[in-house]
């Protein structure tokens, strides 16, 4: 059986995204985000939040870079990766991220803050399907139901 490591959110920017550039150029950029969970600690009576590191890569950092802030909602398909490095101090360190395939935007502001809200502007009546005719056009032949068809 293959493996497979998929991660999908949705959240908040917990700050500015950081764009930075490799040696060899390719733009890279870490940002996190916050995610609510499903739960909440009902003795404090508030959500537990989750804060998740991302990086993206390429155009996909420089799309987050320019069009992202605190604040924003985001949408982030990617894969978990652990890295690890020796810091200044000779301690081995290690961080657990999620590297971004996919960054779409989420819910605009007012609508996440209104998420309980019905949508403004929206009226299923005008979305419906269109109305025909039902006389008939003059470039259609009315069969009538007692013919029989040729097939």
């Amino acid at each position: 059986m293959a493996d497979l490591n998929k991660v999908i959110l949705m959240g908040h920017m917990t700050a500015d995204p950081e764009l930075k550039q490799t040696t060899s150029g390719i733009s890279v950029c870490s940002f996190s985000i916050g995610v609510n969970r499903r739960y909440s600690k009902a003795d404090q009576g508030q959500q537990s939040v989750d804060f998740i590191n991302i990086v993206s890569w390429r155009q996909q950092a420089e799309f987050v870079s320019r069009y992202f802030k605190k604040g924003s909602s985001i949408i982030v398909c990617g894969s978990l990766q652990t890295r690890n490095w020796t810091d200044n101090q000779g301690q081995k360190r290690y961080v657990t991220e999620v590297v971004a395939d996919e960054v779409s935007f989420g819910a605009p502001a007012a609508a996440s803050q209104n998420a309980g809200e019905k949508s403004q502007g929206y009226t299923p009546a005008a979305y419906g399907n269109p109305s025909f005719n039902s006389t008939g056009s003059a470039d259609f032949e009315e069969i009538p139901n007692d013919e029989s068809l040729p097939f």
